[in-house]
């Protein structure tokens, strides 16, 4: 004869437990949005950066002086601008942070391709951040140019004219797109332009010329943003 007991021992009696997954069909793409505004709103900022122009002007190049007198009439334009690149770092927080989770359910747990993917999103934002760092001073110091040295609205110039385009870590998260792909777990479109356009990216932000990583990582960014919000139907509807 045999006796068999069944016994349970649960560490909360009082705790139910919860769903561990979202329903299917309800992931969020608000960050994808974001990624939309992020791009929008950093091309938006780049060509305003464009019209402050004195640095380069042929009727102004190397005065330091006529340079800084044209910032009187480049306000508009420094202002756009600044608003333009702020609210796309803002935003591109948000991308980088859905990038990486998005990656995150397509690569195996121990890849490191979101963390470098998201990352790498995330330190543009930072350097956009950066980018608008010396508005202010300058935005006042136009309407007041008594107050500035002159060299110093030359260097302006060259900072709002360059640093704004060293975009080349957005790349990254091309290339992390295109690992997803090569798992099955991302749109075979996708894929091949984040290994395009991000690949491109990179290579422009390593060579001397890595302002103009600034067109091809935004549209990326655009693309791929616009991307997962239309053509990522199958991952939504089994998350």
């Amino acid at each position: 004869m045999s006796t068999t007991i069944s016994t349970t021992n649960p560490a909360r009696s009082d705790v139910t437990a919860g769903p561990t997954t979202r329903p299917a069909g309800t992931r969020s793409r608000a960050w994808a949005l974001a990624g939309v505004g992020a791009a929008l709103s950093s091309i938006a900022g780049t060509v305003a950066a464009g019209f402050v122009h004195g640095v380069y002007a042929e009727d102004t190049r190397g005065d330091d002086v006529a340079i800084l007198d044209s910032l009187g009439g480049d306000v508009t334009a420094m202002t756009v601008f600044h608003v333009g690149i702020s609210l796309a770092a803002v935003l591109l927080v948000v991308f980088a942070a859905g990038l990486a989770r998005r990656l995150r359910e397509a690569l195996p747990y121990d890849s490191l391709g979101p963390v470098v993917a998201g990352a790498g999103v995330l330190a543009t934002a930072v350097v956009w951040v950066m980018a608008g760092a010396l508005d202010t001073e300058f935005i006042f110091g136009a309407t007041a140019p008594e107050a500035l040295v002159p060299a110093t609205a030359a260097f302006y110039g060259h900072w709002v004219g360059t640093v704004p385009g060293c975009t080349m870590l957005v790349g990254l998260g091309g290339l992390g797109v295109f690992a997803a792909h090569r798992r099955g777990g991302a749109p075979r479109w996708l894929g091949l332009t984040g290994l395009l356009l991000g690949g491109l990216t990179v290579l422009l932000g390593i060579s001397p010329v890595q302002y103009m990583a600034g067109a091809t990582s935004a549209l990326w960014l655009l693309v791929t943003a616009c991307g997962f919000i239309f053509g990522d139907r199958a991952h939504r509807r089994t998350a």
